[in-house]
């Protein structure tokens, strides 16, 4: 599996989940499971069988967590150089030339993307159109409505 890039911030919250599904999620379905047992008979015991479930999401999901850990490239936005260029953890103000409003997104991991914070994947259409280029510059976006044109106003690595 290749390295994948991810903000510090991004690495805290999938820790953060790590540590939980350890410590919380995977003891309490254990004592799930336990408490079915006692009931009797496991063939008809829906209980027993919801928490077997919830056990194998658990498992599957701390693989799955710290396999993405274990291939993460770790990237602190502020400790970035890229001489006023838009990168993976840039945060950037744009606005939308069309419409004349300003936005501001951050570049981030795909696991770490969520819109209404700001944060949007470095795969989406947005952010592929603005890695590389400075302020001033004009992007061009694909987007189902048609192409948007966004001017990069200002490009910080916070």
């Amino acid at each position: 599996m290749s390295k994948f890039p991810i903000t510090v911030h991004g690495a805290e919250l999938l820790r953060a989940e790590l540590h939980r599904l350890k410590t919380v999620d995977r003891p309490s379905v254990i004592a799930a499971i336990a408490e079915a047992r006692s009931h009797g008979d496991l063939s008809e015991n829906a209980e027993y069988d919801a928490a077997k479930e919830r056990q194998g999401f658990i498992e599957g999901r701390v693989k799955e967590v710290e396999g993405k850990l274990g291939n993460a490239q770790i990237i602190d936005p502020k400790l970035l150089d890229a001489d006023g260029r838009v990168v993976f953890g840039a945060t950037v103000e744009l606005e939308d030339l069309e419409a004349g409003k300003k936005v501001t997104y951050q570049i981030v991991g795909d696991d770490e993307a969520d819109i209404k914070t700001g944060k949007i994947s470095l795969n989406s259409p947005v952010a592929r159109a603005l890695i590389g280029k400075f302020e001033g510059d004009v992007a061009e976006v694909q987007t189902p409505g048609g192409v948007r044109e966004y001017e990069v106003l200002d490009v910080k690595y916070i």
